[in-house]
């Protein structure tokens, strides 16, 4: 904060300068409150983008029936929804999950068939009868047949858990006071191959957003000429991780459309004209 001292602060007038000295500090007060507003263990808690970064597909953890699998195993060719929770979380994990059903239930893709989803408790002393009941709960709430096939619930060591996290950008830290971890909300989609392609924060998941992720993430190879058409138009924006109208493809294929349109209406009226004369 020095843009006030000086030289800068003399070539004001002296009504001006009570003013700009006040304003400073009140910027100034008001940065530092910021700062020191945030606990400490809550300054090193973020979702870093780390888009296109590799997840460690030879990681291993157990499922919910205690069999040891690697991550490799559970993408099986398909673009995957990665859940990082903790499952005797008492708040915000329940509402990331809960979310997710309910961006999930409009979706017309099922997991096993055009996707999967990997749910990963980050903490290392959870167990695989945890992770066994948290997804027997949530297969009950979302209702879809056969989603148990491709709706893994996974729990891990510490190791294997830090390789994840890190490569993904999931940072989070435990709080022994209260016996809860802290840390941010969110999911993201994985490519077949295992890289990062999108991240969704907070609690709410657009539909639309999702089923355009998981889209590009499989390279096109699911969803409908329509979902491709709409995709054009729509933009990933990384800064608020939602998909955005993109103004240029959409001035392209109106473009597009006018054109088709006006060559229709011209070979109607020759046709029609061929038909008078004769």
């Amino acid at each position: 904060m020095t843009w006030w001292r000086g030289r800068d602060v003399r070539a004001c007038s002296a009504g001006e300068t009570p003013a700009l000295l006040l304003l400073a500090m009140l910027f100034y007060s008001q940065a530092l409150f910021a700062q020191n507003a945030i606990p400490p263990i809550l300054q090193d808690v973020d979702i870093e983008q780390k888009l296109n970064a590799q997840v460690p597909l030879d990681a291993q953890f157990k499922d919910e029936n205690g069999k040891l699998v690697r991550l490799s195993d559970l993408l099986n060719d398909k673009p995957a929804i990665l859940t990082l929770v903790y499952y005797e979380c008492p708040m915000l994990c329940t509402q990331v999950l809960n979310g997710l059903v309910s961006s999930l239930r409009p979706l017309s893709f099922t997991p096993g068939q055009e996707f999967n989803i990997i749910t990963i408790s980050f903490d290392p002393t959870e167990t695989s009868n945890l992770a066994h009941s948290k997804k027997l709960a949530y297969l009950k709430e979302y209702e879809r047949v056969d989603a148990s096939k491709g709706w893994h619930f996974l729990t891990g060591d510490a190791e294997s858990i830090a390789r994840l996290t890190k490569a993904v950008g999931f940072r989070y830290m435990y709080d022994q006071k209260i016996d809860q971890y802290a840390h941010g909300s969110g999911i993201m989609v994985l490519t077949p191959q295992g890289k990062v392609a999108r991240y969704f924060y907070g609690i709410e998941y657009s539909t639309r957003d999702l089923r355009f992720a998981l889209i590009e993430a499989s390279e096109n190879r699911i969803g409908s000429i329509a979902d491709k058409v709409l995709l054009y138009c729509f933009h990933y924006d990384p800064s608020v991780g939602k998909y955005s109208a993109y103004a240029i493809n959409l001035i392209r294929l109106g473009g597009v459309v006018t054109v088709l349109l006006l060559g229709g209406f011209i070979l109607k009226m020759r046709r029609k004209e061929k038909v008078t004369s004769n």
